[in-house]
């Protein structure tokens, strides 16, 4: 009775083997999703944070309406972005999304994003009860920390030397933001670089790369 499950056996133990081996190599296409969400997010916000520097020099003097104004196209635009990435994403066939190594890196993003959403919240609230807007200041520091974990786990997946670099900034980021909070141009100044550096580079990094495999 045992004999006719030895295929069977065999057939899923290489199976096993093929997954670890797709972990371990790391071979696969970077998904195009990430890719533009990382490479808009870092143009954007960092836009906005270059925007808010201005505003701090006295070079740039708007009326109250048109600050407004532009803080909320730039997160409309983003938004905007990350809906026809998230579109264009779902016509990809399974084949062209890549072995379980890509599978992977995304959802050590996508575990990353729902922490951040938690994050937003317990800031968010915590801010608006205490009356004090350095609390909500931390949270970019604890995305930035978070970032830098999800890149690490990348990293120990792909090997690649600029994955390493970014988790490191982003872990030395984290720790610059939290110390600054009540310093707001130092502050203003550590984010901007960060979100070029961070977000907007390896997001180009990652979009060449699927580009080149597509």
């Amino acid at each position: 009775m045992s004999e006719p499950r030895a295929p069977a056996a065999r057939s899923s133990a290489e199976a096993d083997l093929a997954f670890l081996r797709s972990i371990v190599e790391g071979g696969g296409r970077p998904p195009m999703t990430l890719a533009i969400c990382y490479l808009a997010g870092g143009l954007l916000y960092g836009l906005q944070c270059l925007f808010h520097v201005g505003q701090a020099f006295g070079l740039i003097r708007w009326p109250d309406l048109a600050n407004l104004a532009f803080i909320v196209g730039i997160s409309a635009t983003f938004l905007s972005i990350l809906t026809w990435a998230i579109l264009r994403d779902r016509k990809t066939s399974e084949q062209n999304r890549g072995p379980m190594a890509g599978r992977t890196m995304n959802a050590a993003f996508n575990a990353t994003g729902m922490a951040n959403l938690a994050v937003i919240i317990v800031f968010g609230v915590g801010a608006m009860r205490d009356q004090d807007f350095a609390v909500w200041l931390y949270y970019a520091a604890i995305v930035f920390a978070l970032q830098a974990a999800a890149w690490f786990v990348v990293w120990n997946l792909k090997k690649k030397l600029w994955m390493l670099a970014t988790s490191l900034g982003g872990w030395v980021t984290a720790v610059a933001l939290g110390v600054t909070v009540r310093e707001p141009m130092i502050y203003l100044g550590i984010c901007t670089v960060a979100l070029f550096a961070l977000f907007a580079l390896p997001g180009w990094v990652m979009f060449q790369d699927a580009r080149r495999a597509g």
